[in-house]
């Protein structure tokens, strides 16, 4: 990916920045050919430059479904991603910050057209909205797969691919009916994150409840608290609930982070009286799709196709 020269200079991107620190707005012109084009976000409808030459991405699920459609954004957040998208930690594209605190300068010298957020980023949507038109596209999880769809059909939009995302689409629907019609007989199932030692559950609204609404898996817990970081769980907790399987991502293999691996973690006398563990049902997700970047494009199909195969290996 090479680097796109075509931006402010530094010292207009100093002064510009400082227009947005102390009057809280800055106007960028968006490209001379650009046509506005209506979107639904996360918040509602907006209307921004249709075809944008330039596009920075604060977001991993939208970075996945714009790498899909073969559009390479002009700036991407530093740190940790999934194997298939780090070829973005390359030096060829702009680093713009993280997620979690966008470095507004270096956005101002990449002269956006428009701004991708979503998750993790949403909270910063209105310093950006200052500098370029902000686009939020957060999934809203008590309904994952219908919101996903239609955040990716949104970006789609936006840059004039919508035949090659309606053609995506079509194969995760598809992968998923056949999915949803094999998971009905596999009794039930059970979501944990494990990070630093320490175990979460997920079920039905919560950002993994996928499995449950829309794969079709039925929850072992019906009840789980409903909150970003899950709901804090024992090894007790996982005999108690004994689901058919257990499927487990390693947030601190997501992220690079030194810790015990789920797999060593889960190794022990309790969890092995588990009908999941006795059974051979106990399910390593790919943690960086699941953990980073669930709801793009490529992460999608790769979710449904990674439970599709462990549910085939029962006769």
């Amino acid at each position: 990916m090479s680097k796109i020269s075509n931006r402010l200079p530094r010292r207009l991107a100093l002064a510009a920045l400082s227009g947005v620190l102390l009057a809280g707005t800055v106007s960028l012109a968006p490209s001379a050919h650009a046509e506005p084009v209506e979107i639904r976000d996360a918040r509602g409808p907006v209307t921004v430059p249709a075809r944008p030459e330039r596009i920075v991405v604060y977001d991993l699920a939208a970075l996945d479904t714009l790498d899909a459609l073969g559009v390479t954004p002009a700036g991407v957040p530093e740190g940790v991603k999934p194997a298939y998208l780090e070829g973005y930690n390359d030096a060829g594209i702009a680093k713009v910050g993280t997620l979690f605190e966008p470095d507004l300068e270096a956005l101002l010298v990449e002269a956006p057209d428009v701004v991708v957020i979503g998750g993790r980023s949403a909270a910063k949507r209105d310093e950006l909205a200052a500098i370029a038109p902000t686009v939020d596209m957060t999934v809203d999880t008590s309904d994952f797969l219908p919101s996903a769809e239609a955040r990716i059909r949104a970006l789609a939009t936006l840059v004039g691919k919508q035949d090659l995302a309606e053609a995506k689409l079509a194969e995760i629907e598809e992968a998923t009916r056949k999915l949803q019609a094999r998971a009905a007989d596999m009794g039930t199932a059970l979501v944990i994150l494990t990070t630093g030692g320490r175990m979460s559950a997920y079920g039905p609204g919560s950002r993994f409840g996928i499995l449950h609404t829309a794969f079709g898996l039925a929850p072992a817990a019906s009840d789980l608290d409903v909150a970003t970081h899950g709901q804090a769980v024992s090894y007790e907790f996982l005999l108690k609930t004994d689901p058919d399987w257990l499927f487990v991502i390693d947030r601190d293999a997501a992220i690079g982070q030194k810790g015990e691996a789920a797999a060593a973690m889960l190794d022990n006398e309790i969890v092995r009286r588990t009908s999941a563990w006795k059974n051979g049902r106990v399910v390593y997700l790919d943690p960086g799709i699941w953990y980073l970047s669930g709801g793009g494009l490529t992460s999608l199909k790769a979710m449904v196709d990674e439970v599709s195969a462990a549910l085939a290996t029962e006769n």
